[in-house]
């Protein structure tokens, strides 16, 4: 007969197959049964962070996605364990989310061409409305055939996933004949936040800024850096040179819109304003990626802020972060510099910044509303 740490050690063992067997399943959402006749939104790396945004800003009807569920889409190689997310959805029971983890191995020299994953992005691709896209770290200069002169790469597989389904999605210089998939859904959304427009942009064909003070600007210490103009700044790097624990990692500046109709037009906001918005980035756009028209730059004009797609209307992306809750309410008092008086993200974009930045989120819920699959 077994003894009782023996029973024990193989109920332990059964416990674990089974917890794993049901994580599986879970993350294949729409490899199994789902309703088809609802709408589902796709989540690029939905930890559990990016889902709590997401939360707080469909709870306060920020960002109306109707009656849209969220499905959130993630590579199995990437670095974060999404165990968490599956963890966090079934512990707060939000049945509106679900996740599809993608198991096709990529390299970099198969993202911008059919590979393993091509009939997942499709499927996925074919049952959503749309897609968004967060911030993150540094995508690898090899994937736009650049040597890597400042880039801190810490995740290359989440980018190598994202940056072949947003090719697969809309095409890229990098393979003139290969047809996107938007060809097919010419209204499906892509839109995303600083990682999120760089990653739209790279995968199309385009480059980016490996580093904005050294190769714009020619700073290269955190002396020099801080030296420059504040509206140059695209994070905070006086969290290098003091130990003040107020300061906050990112910094907010103006952006201006130039030429482009888009933000007067679509966004319905004066081109003659100037709002302030939430910068933590020290990459940015530099060549242009296939279909690419800049709406936003910063203020000295060196920075691109936002582009749009010319060819498919609900595509678009912004370089700072319109998603960040506390720019919606009164949270913590913090600060730029150490002689600075605290104060919140919300007070600080005042205003005019807070009717910006409601107004961009009403743009992007009518275009997933608007959108169909």
């Amino acid at each position: 007969m077994l003894s009782t740490m023996r029973k024990l050690h193989l109920l332990k063992i059964f416990f674990l197959i089974f917890l794993f067997t049901q994580q599986a399943f879970a993350q294949q959402f729409f490899n199994d049964e789902f309703d088809r006749d609802k709408s589902y939104i796709l989540l690029a790396h939905p930890t559990v962070q990016n889902l709590k945004t997401i939360l707080f800003l469909t709870e306060n009807q920020i960002f109306d996605a109707g009656d849209a569920e969220f499905v959130g889409v993630y590579s199995r190689d990437e670095s974060y364990d999404f165990g968490q997310s599956l963890r966090f959805a079934e512990k707060e029971n939000l049945q509106n989310i679900h996740f599809q983890e993608i198991t096709g191995p990529l390299n970099l020299p198969d993202i911008y061409k059919a590979n393993d994953c091509t009939e997942l992005f499709r499927l996925i691709f074919e049952n959503s409305s749309g897609l968004i896209l967060f911030g993150g770290p540094d995508i690898m200069p090899e994937a736009y055939s650049e040597d890597n002169l400042y880039s801190e790469v810490t995740d290359p597989n989440r980018h190598l996933f994202e940056l072949s389904l947003i090719f697969h999605l809309l095409g890229g210089s990098q393979s003139p004949d290969f047809v996107p998939l938007l060809n097919e859904n010419p209204d499906f959304v892509v839109t995303g936040f600083c990682l999120g427009m760089q990653t739209m942009n790279v995968a199309t064909g385009g480059s980016l800024v490996q580093d904005i003070p050294a190769q714009i600007y020619n700073a290269r210490s955190d002396q020099e850096i801080v030296a420059l103009p504040k509206n140059q700044l695209h994070r905070n790097y006086w969290q290098n040179l003091s130990s003040d624990s107020l300061l906050m990692g990112i910094n907010f500046h103006p952006i201006l819109f130039g030429n482009d109709d888009f933000f007067k037009n679509e966004v319905g906001y004066k081109k003659s304003s100037f709002p302030v918005v939430l910068s933590s980035h020290h990459q940015s756009a530099n060549r242009m990626g296939k279909n690419w028209v800049a709406t936003a730059r910063s203020e000295d004009g060196k920075i691109i802020e936002g582009i749009r797609h010319e060819k498919y209307k609900n595509v678009f992306a912004v370089q700072f972060h319109p998603e960040v809750p506390a720019l919606y309410e009164n949270r913590e008092k913090l600060k730029f510099s150490p002689d600075d008086k605290p104060k919140t993200y919300h007070e600080i974009i005042k205003k005019r910044g807070l009717e910006f930045h409601l107004k961009y989120w009403r743009y992007i819920s009518k275009a997933f509303r608007n959108a169909t699959k």
